[in-house]
């Protein structure tokens, strides 16, 4: 066999592979073009965004520092599933990745970008750690607060030349009544979320409600802005019931026992419906209702099928590559609060590199302006609502496996942004940013 394998080649072959030895070595040297040609390409493309982007001064860009500070408030750790229990990094993780993106694209301007990072204890003032950025220089500032706290930021940070953006408060009033000009609000707002997840119920013909709700202020100011919801797409919410919080434990071992006897009861006797939608932000109950329901109906809402701004098993548009990404640098796969820091401070490195500039008011001038847009991975360039301030986004509708689908739902028209079917519209608002 070893003969065989050393034996010389016929001579037809042998001539047969002289002939084709040109061939290959034009192949390669073809292969070799295109790649010298792609790579060529890529370092001129950049090098033209560079020169497009940063301002024209006539030569080299100035070396340019962007510090984003990030005042976050400490999650809650009961949860009803251990897999939700937040990290330690829960949020500012995003915004480390985003640096990242921005440093690499800074590069190329002479830009870099740098976070400084304040975790508050509990009871801390917020605006403590402000003014200690401020006193660093530092006037950019994502705040992962809740809404009280986000007011009193935006109110110690008037008359200074600070801009915030809110990462966390899904709050409506925070861009109506409440509204501050100086906030950039990243996340989606309890209304936007709602009709996210009731057209979807509409467009498969659901409109029959169920509503449960939690007994906390926050499941209430959900519960309002899925009635909205109804009303505004012609759902009907048949009954509403409210489960009373016991406060007892979340993750107990009797907690199956007690839920699979508890929850049936808590559901039964409802007037027909099609689907149970749940209000529960404060994570009592309603994980616990999928699948022990009394019906046998789909449970939506905050359990279930769930309307979000990001999802760890979202991949379309390019997301696997940021989730990736984001697993690389975190460990952990990215949900709504990395999420919505990670854009945050993607708005502001797009700012920056726009601009050319560090100075908040400046950032803030052309992120309102007609020009701004930013790229998020979820299928359409993102643009903030300049009545409010509120970046305009789709809302992802996920069961924890798969993203099932995405608002607004083909049929849904608008006659500026289709966008703006989720959420409280320009003629509904009552903001009057000061």
């Amino acid at each position: 066999m070893n003969n065989a394998a050393k034996a010389p080649l016929p001579a037809t072959l042998a001539a047969a592979e002289e002939d084709d030895a040109p061939i290959q070595k034009g192949r390669k040297t073809v292969r070799s073009l295109w790649v010298g040609c792609a790579f060529a390409l890529l370092v001129a493309s950049l090098w033209a965004f560079a020169a497009t982007a940063a301002p024209q001064t006539g030569g080299a860009a100035a070396p340019l520092n962007v510090k984003i500070g990030v005042i976050r408030a400490i999650h809650s750790r009961d949860t009803i599933s251990i897999l939700d229990i937040p990290a330690e990094d829960d949020g500012v993780a995003g915004a480390r990745l985003a640096i990242e993106d921005n440093n690499t694209t800074g590069k190329f301007l002479n830009q870099t970008f740098e976070i400084a990072d304040v975790k508050l204890k509990e009871g801390e003032d917020p605006v403590v750690a402000l003014n200690a950025l401020v006193d660093q220089g530092i006037g950019l500032i994502l705040a992962d607060v809740p809404a009280a706290q986000l007011l009193a930021l935006a109110d110690a940070a008037r008359g200074k030349n600070v801009l915030l953006f809110n990462v966390g408060a899904p709050e409506d009033s925070l861009r109506e009544e409440d509204c501050r000009a100086n906030v950039i609000h990243v996340g989606p707002t309890h209304s936007m979320l709602a009709d996210g997840l009731a057209q979807y119920l509409v467009w498969k013909r659901w409109p029959r409600w169920f509503l449960i709700k939690g007994s906390h202020p926050q499941d209430e100011l959900f519960a309002a802005a899925l009635r909205r919801s109804a009303k505004k797409f012609g759902a009907k919410i048949v009954e509403e019931r409210v489960y009373e919080d016991t406060e007892g434990g979340r993750r107990s071992d009797s907690g199956s026992v007690q839920t699979q006897r508890l929850i049936p009861t808590a559901t039964q006797s409802a007037p027909a419906y099609d689907v149970l939608v749940a209000a529960d932000e404060s994570d009592v109950f309603a994980g616990y209702l999928p699948y022990r329901n009394y019906d046998p109906r789909p449970v939506v809402g905050s359990a279930g099928l769930k309307p979000t701004s990001w999802d760890a098993t979202h991949e379309q548009w390019g997301a696997i590559q940021l989730q990736n990404r984001f697993y690389k640098l975190a460990s952990r796969r990215m949900n709504e609060r990395d999420n919505q820091a990670w854009v945050a401070a993607r708005i502001i490195g797009e700012a920056a590199t726009r601009t050319g500039s560090n100075d908040p008011k400046t950032l803030r001038d052309y992120i309102v302006g007609p020009e701004f847009s930013i790229a998020a991975f979820k299928g359409q360039k993102q643009t903030l609502r300049t009545w409010n301030q509120q970046l305009r986004q789709p809302i992802l509708l996920g069961d924890g496996r798969m993203i099932v689908s995405v608002s607004p739902q083909e049929g849904f028209l608008h006659q500026t942004s289709e966008l703006d079917t989720l959420g409280l519209d320009q003629p509904e608002t009552k903001c009057k940013l000061r």
